[in-house]
């Protein structure tokens, strides 16, 4: 589709439809696999897809065993966290994740847009509930990515105070300015692309999985029994005995998957077998052995404190594993991982937002090119600005990692929710599984999933509303600019003449003839364009060429070269073309228009061609079909959005925009 008017992008009428877009085909494996060897693949994808979920030990021990040790701790508690922090990753990361949900990929392509744009080509049409579980999804990802980086970095500073020279100099203010400057230097390196420093990323993530298990190995022999952990029985026991107490663990115990969403978000860039290998073959281990060692630690500080006499003292369990001496190398190791960790996320919000711009669910934005060669290089300048903001204010709000365990969980399991469900619909209507089979996925681990969201639901208030406000936030935005669009798109084809009348038209009164080609975007290739109205009536003019362009967004993560243009012949002075895009691809209209003079020999000079544009100066209505402040909001958005001549790559000279007024 193409922006027509006020600028509409060519993704927000018909691709929101995506269904009802022939179905295109694209690479096996997107743009990550080609070429490259496993090796190298499953190490690049240590460092990008298992960052988040790889800096948990930071701080999700330590909370879970905070919870269960409100009224003193005992082996049992220690045994039954360390066991529920195993058999989650078990049992949401590997059975789940890895050997269920990577499965359904779309085009090599993973994440819970694609992910619904693949259901909805099993249903054959667009359904409500598919789109509405899309955008649940989707809005829930923005709160995760806001908190992430936050809680991430800030457990790593932390680590300072337990160095015994900085235990007592290194405030909370101490902690959240060297927070901030890490941050800040993150955020402000985005515009700069990731390419350079990305190389570092699997190494230093490779070294800080080896050093988690070293540190994990080096305990086990204070407290051999912590193996027992490995038995369901101590988890299942301690939610037994525990009651809604155990619960409230179990929402803190959901600290260590979170990131689990990255396995499918980033399989277009390294591809299902190298993230399942690094997953089976070195993470899983690394973490494994990482919680086991520091439940050996607080086990063996139990035993300890009890034969003092003395009460069992709480510790920062991750930092507290290393010799005093390695103390700060650890810290600065983990500050890298963290802020790779931030990287990974702040990476999958930029790929998240060029979909939704794509699928018609977020006004056009500002998506540049940081890499001439990886198409998955993005930064959008308006969301990091928005995503630094938000990272800040949630820190400053929060102050410390433990307060903000309670804001982390909600978004990530209302995530998994949806992508469970999802995945369901692709097993029934794309795999043709039986119902039976289909259930058997189904009913385990959404029950799974609906456990740890109400265990994390508990913590709503005292934290918890956070991602669920930035979520509702996303999700209103989304709605109202997907519903704008529809109404916008419905009344400009009422007041529009179908493209076939202006042909009889044309040929009862043949306008004035201007040289060259005129190129006219719109959403609606069946009906006349704006511009050419405008054009026809106030100019009095009709080019020797015309052109009805529209941009259209496939169902599909790419569309190979061969697919990219489908032209249709209307008379000897029209033709209509549909250009095709992969929800992973931006738009460029001139060099689809160089493709089509290639491949079907379309005469024309792009430098002697014009580009018509319809702008709409939108104006709220009381009966529209919204209320009054969604049409102020939509308005607001519709102003906002980047430039259709950018978007779409057109030479600004080129351009010629004709404006009409339209009542939302």
């Amino acid at each position: 589709m193409a922006s027509e008017a006020s600028g509409v992008s060519t993704s927000e009428n018909a691709s929101v439809a995506a269904c009802d877009i022939p179905h295109q085909g694209g690479s096996a494996n997107g743009h990550g696999p080609k070429g490259h060897g496993t090796f190298a693949l499953a190490l690049g994808s240590v460092g990008v897809v298992f960052g988040d979920i790889g800096t948990s030990p930071l701080y999700a021990f330590k909370e879970a065993l905070h919870v269960a040790a409100s009224d003193g701790v005992t082996r049992a508690e220690i045994l039954g966290v360390v066991s529920l922090a195993l058999w989650a990753l078990i049992l949401v990361v590997t059975i789940k994740y890895v050997l269920f949900i990577m499965r359904a990929d779309n085009k090599g392509e993973g994440g819970v847009l694609s992910l619904m744009a693949l259901a909805q080509r099993a249903m054959g049409r667009r359904t409500a509930l598919v789109f509405g579980l899309g955008v649940i999804g989707a809005a829930l990802f923005y709160g995760d990515a806001v908190i992430t980086p936050a809680m991430s970095v800030l457990s790593a500073v932390e680590g300072l105070r337990t160095i015994p020279a900085l235990e007592h100099g290194i405030s909370t203010q101490a902690v959240l300015l060297i927070a901030t400057v890490m941050l800040l230097g993150l955020f402000f390196i985005q515009s700069r692309g990731t390419a350079k420093v990305g190389q570092l990323f699997g190494p230093v993530c490779a070294v800080w999985f080896a050093v988690m298990a070293a540190l994990g190995v080096f305990h086990l022999a204070d407290h051999p029994g912590v193996f027992r952990a490995i038995n369901p029985y101590y988890a299942v026991h301690f939610l037994q005995h525990h009651g809604m107490a155990g619960f409230i663990v179990l929402g803190a115990v959901f600290l260590t998957v979170t990131g689990a969403e990255a396995l499918t978000a980033d399989m277009g860039h390294f591809g299902r077998w190298p993230i399942q290998a690094a997953w089976l073959f070195y993470v899983l281990p690394c973490l494994a052995l990482n919680y086991l060692g520091q439940g050996a630690l607080a086990l063996n500080t139990l035993v300890a404190a009890e034969k003092a006499g003395v009460p069992f003292q709480e510790l920062n369990w991750f930092f507290e594993m290393a010799p005093d001496v390695l103390r700060l190398p650890l810290v600065i190791l983990a500050g890298a991982a963290t802020v790779i960790a931030s990287q990974a996320v702040i990476t999958g919000a930029f790929s998240l937002t060029q979909q939704a711009i794509q699928l018609g669910l977020l006004p056009r934005m500002d998506v540049r090119r940081t890499s001439e060669t990886q198409s998955g290089q993005i930064f959008v300048p308006q969301l990091n600005t928005m995503l630094l903001l938000g990272v800040l204010a949630v820190m400053f709000t929060f102050k410390t990692s433990s307060a903000m365990a309670h804001a982390y969980g909600l978004a990530v399991t209302g995530t998994m929710v949806v992508t469970t469900a999802m995945a369901f619909i692709v097993m029934r209507q794309l795999w043709k599984w039986k119902l039976p089979a289909a259930l058997a996925f189904l009913i385990p681990f959404m029950t799974l999933d609906l456990v740890f969201l109400s265990a994390n639901a508990l913590r709503f208030f005292t934290g918890g509303w956070l991602p669920v406000l930035i979520g509702a936030a996303l999700f209103t935005i989304m709605a109202t600019w997907v519903r704008g669009s529809q109404i916008l798109s419905e009344k400009t084809r009422r007041d529009s003449v179908p493209l076939a009348d202006l042909m009889e038209i044309l040929r009862a009164r043949a306008p004035h003839r201007a040289p060259g080609t005129a190129i006219f975007l719109t959403s609606d290739p069946d009906m006349t364009p704006v511009a050419l109205m405008h054009n026809l009536k106030h100019n009095k003019v009709l080019h020797e060429r015309n052109v009805v362009l529209t941009v259209r967004t496939a169902e599909t993560p790419r569309v190979p070269e061969e697919d990219r243009i489908k032209t249709f012949k209307v008379n000897d002075d029209f033709k209509k073309v549909e250009i095709y895009y992969g929800f992973m691809e931006s738009p460029n209209v001139p060099k689809a228009l160089a493709l089509l003079r290639k491949q079907q020999g379309l005469k024309f000079d792009i430098m002697a061609t014009s580009f018509f544009l319809g702008r709409r100066s939108i104006v709220p209505s009381a009966n529209s079909g919204m209320p009054l402040w969604q049409d102020r909001l939509y308005i607001f958005l519709m102003k906002n959005a980047a430039n259709p001549t950018d978007f779409f790559k057109i030479p600004p000279g080129r351009v010629v925009e004709l404006g009409a007024q339209v009542t939302v």
